[in-house]
């Protein structure tokens, strides 16, 4: 009998144990499932956030730009779940869509798979290089500073087969996808296959026609698209120029003017204007300037190469301020078209 108590007590003591570990295991995985499965990221009221990872980052650089943004609950669980899913060795850099309420394992599967969400890249109306750089570096990581240091880098950019004068018609205006962590030399590099993507066989062929390389192409289209803001008259402006340049004659553009001068505010270029020395002086040297004077658009380019093929050598703005010009094929009637605006000027009294 005593024996029969004894084996019973042994089983109860064995039985309590079980239930204790099963107690204590359940517990456990009760709180490790919280700390991996919990909603953690609490984004006040918003849906969905950005949350960039600068290059160079290392674990507590993320777990402290996720705390100091308030991104996350419990720093703690996070911590846990980023060491048991060895998070520290494989940190991407980049810009990461962070949704409202997930847990921690969708949160450091999304960071450690690198799978970033592009940004959008849009330039145009740029005048120079350091515009350009400065408009891109907004939306990716790389400094304008370091862009800028490239394309004047006389060796780096004539292995694109530019110069410090045209290398800036290697970027042709649009809107392009990107990394947010793309460095300034991958950004050049994608926008030299930009490039050459943009100038097919049809378009090189165009220009070849005209006796055009590609970038005094890009220069012309500039002066065309600094001249009208009207796409549908910027193949009769293209055409006006290609003939003065088949006649030898100078372009006399005055966008060129003001460029020289460093100053596009001027409404009225004035005589003492054309006295200024410098190859973008197109009143004083014939042919195109030594490059573009701003970036020109696609739709300056193409006007360029599907230029309108006509008689006229003279244009002028027109005299009701609409943006588009008076054409003329003598300068008797230029000079017609050119009295009325200037006298329209006047009456505004548009001096300079």
């Amino acid at each position: 009998m005593a024996k029969k108590k004894k084996i019973a007590f042994i089983i109860k003591i064995i039985i309590s144990f079980i239930i204790i570990s099963l107690i204590i295991t359940a517990f456990t995985f009760y709180n490790y499932y919280q700390k991996v499965y919990n909603p953690n990221v609490n984004l006040n009221k918003k849906q969905s956030v950005y949350f960039f990872i600068p290059t160079g980052s290392d674990l507590n650089d993320v777990i402290n730009l996720l705390y100091s943004e308030n991104y996350i609950i419990d720093r703690a669980s996070f911590e846990w779940v980023a060491e048991k899913k060895n998070y520290g060795s494989h940190i991407n850099p980049g810009r990461y869509l962070i949704k409202n309420g997930i847990n921690n394992n969708k949160l450091l599967n999304l960071l450690r798979s690198g799978k970033q969400d592009p940004v959008k890249v849009t330039f145009n109306t740029i005048r120079n290089i350091e515009q350009l750089a400065g408009k891109v570096t907004k939306n990716i990581e790389c400094d304008s500073v370091e862009v800028i240091t490239f394309l004047t880098d006389k060796e780096f950019i004539s292995k694109y087969g530019f110069n410090s004068t045209t290398i800036i018609t290697m970027f042709i205006p649009n809107t392009y996808e990107f990394y947010w962590n793309t460095s300034a030399e991958q950004f050049i590099i994608r926008m030299a296959d930009e490039y050459k993507n943009f100038w097919t066989n049809e378009r090189k062929n165009k220009a070849n026609k005209l006796g055009l390389s590609q970038s005094e192409t890009s220069t012309l289209a500039s002066i065309v698209q600094e001249e009208t803001i009207k796409n549908d008259e910027k193949p009769t402006v293209a055409g006006v120029y290609i003939n003065r340049l088949k006649k030898n004659m100078p372009l006399q553009a005055d966008p060129t003017i003001k460029f020289a001068l460093g100053d596009f505010t001027i409404r009225r270029v004035l005589k003492k204007h054309l006295k200024i020395d410098s190859p973008y002086n197109t009143y004083k040297y014939t042919g195109l300037p030594p490059g573009p004077i701003c970036l020109p658009s696609i739709s300056s380019i193409d006007a360029v190469l599907n230029y309108e093929d006509h008689n006229y050598i003279f244009f002028c703005a027109k005299e009701d301020f609409s943006g588009y010009h008076n054409f003329a094929k003598t300068l008797s009637q230029h000079n017609i078209n050119a009295r009325r605006y200037q006298q329209e000027l006047n009456k505004r009294k548009i001096m300079k």
